[in-house]
Parts: C-alpha cells; structure tokens; sequence
C-alpha cells in the first residue's frame, strides 16, 4: 500500500467545518478532491497532517489559522472610490474582484458600499479562522511526468484554486492558469 509522499497524487474525501460546527465546504455528492502532495496545492497544515497516510485512512484535524489560510491583516482592507470599477455592471457586498496589487494579482471581496466608496477586503474569506477537516484518504498513487512538471494534478476532481502556478503548454487547464 502507498503512502502520501511527495510528488505523489492523493484524493480525498472531506467535510470542513469551523470552530462553531458551521459547515464551510464538503465533497460530499462530488468527486473527491485530488491533489499533488508536496507543492503546496492545499493548506500546509492539512497536508502535513496527510503526510505518511494511506489509501483507506481517515483522520479528524483542527489546523490553526496560521497553518490555514493565515491570519486576517487589516493592511488588506482598504476603501476606493466606486469609480475604479469601471467596467463591472454593478457592485454589491459579498462581490468578488481581482485586483492589481504591488504584489501581483489578490481576489478582494467588497465587504461595504457607501457614498461612491467601496471598501474592499483582499484577506481570504477563511483567514483567521481555524479550520476542522475530516477527511478520508481514497486514493494515492505515483504523479506523472506531466504533473510533475506543472506542480498539480490533472482531473476532474474538486479544484479550489490553492495552487497559483503559471506554466505554458498545459492543454489540460488552458495554459495552466491555476
């Protein structure tokens, strides 16, 4: 039987929950969700938790906020004017945009709108929150070449954006736009 390694592919069934029993997300009445172990394709403290299971394996794990999608930082809530969002139809409170920042592209949630100001949050929607995973390993098996090079699986499975790499010639993802 294999084990969860690096540069090996795992799926996995999971149920996530906060602190107050509230479900966030499952895979529950989809496909399992699959992941290349080691290149930072879901949160840290999850797949340090996976690391060494096996097929068959479940596991209930609390991963604190900073091994998660980290700490909330105020810095990342900011207020423009209404007009730098020329080009959308409309903007309302929980909208979502990506927004140019010195540190690249940041998905921002509009968390206010008053008066021609939007006031903007680029933290993750799951920052400062511990996160209550359990999960159940359904499958591990040895990654190809071709997810080898470009850092990720290639499947039909759940796909929750963690991963964030840029490589060309990725038919499967349309230019691996991950």
């Amino acid at each position: 039987m294999m084990n969860i390694a690096k540069n090996r592919v795992v799926s996995i069934d999971y149920t996530l929950k906060d602190d107050k029993d509230q479900l966030i997300d499952s895979t529950s009445g989809a496909d399992p969700l699959d992941y290349l172990h080691g290149y930072d394709n879901i949160i840290p403290g999850l797949e340090r938790a996976l690391e060494g299971k096996a097929q068959g394996d479940k596991i209930s794990v609390k991963v604190p906020a900073a091994d998660a999608y980290g700490l909330r930082d105020d810095k990342l809530v900011t207020t423009v004017p209404l007009d730098r969002f020329d080009g959308a139809d409309s903007v309302e409170e929980g909208m979502q945009f990506e927004a140019q920042t010195p540190d690249g592209y940041r998905v921002v949630t509009v968390t206010r709108l008053e008066d021609q100001q939007v006031t903007i949050d680029g933290n993750h929607p799951l920052a400062g929150l511990d996160l209550n995973f359990d999960v159940t390993v359904t499958a591990v098996r040895e990654a190809n070449a071709e997810e080898l090079a470009h850092g990720h699986v290639h499947s039909h499975g759940h796909d929750h954006g963690h991963g964030g790499h840029e490589h060309e010639n990725c038919d499967e993802c349309g230019g691996c736009g991950h």
